[in-house]
């Protein structure tokens, strides 16, 4: 299984990506590495007893254009929403991931897939953090506000450094 190692400006997380059952989803998240995608952007949605959402927005909360088309939703493929794991953001339309994701801080059995319906479709996951979950939850406490329309945002910016493959 392939690893991603996120350099943050709390601390390194390393994430095993599940190619196995989520093939698309990883295809495309590391698409978004190789491209240096996410380097400098910043994690922009934080709940602490829910998740920490990064790999879109600039720290003037501006969004960055998305490289790639969105992906079709592999939330079917059995992996839950536990604590620790990654999962990819999108909008209602179940199929409009492209480069956001989420750590999930505990476990969110609701954002399971259920059924293939508006409903149901659910968030895919597709990997899980398997170093560094300590700078995760240190990031899931920051205190957050709202800036420019968005809420649960970091009052102080927490950066993505880089994105790299370590294998």
């Amino acid at each position: 299984m392939t690893q991603v190692l996120l350099k943050t400006t709390f601390g390194d997380v390393t994430i095993t990506l599940n190619d196995e059952k989520a093939p698309k989803t990883v295809e495309n998240f590391l698409k978004y590495v190789e491209d240096e995608y996410f380097n400098g952007l910043i994690f922009h949605r934080v709940i602490d007893g829910f998740m920490v959402q990064g790999g879109g927005m600039e720290e003037d909360m501006s969004e960055r254009t998305s490289k790639h088309a969105a992906i079709e939703n592999e939330a079917d493929n059995g992996l839950s929403n536990k604590t620790g794991t990654i999962a990819m953001a999108r909008t209602m339309d179940p199929h409009s991931a492209s480069s956001q994701f989420f750590f999930n801080v505990k476990d969110n059995n609701f954002l399971d897939h259920t059924s293939k319906n508006s409903e149901g479709w659910g968030y895919c996951v597709f990997g899980e953090v398997t170093e560094g979950m300590d700078v995760v939850n240190r990031i899931k406490a920051v205190k957050t506000g709202i800036t420019r329309g968005h809420q649960d945002v970091p009052v102080e910016p927490v950066k993505i450094e880089s994105a790299v493959v370590v294998k």
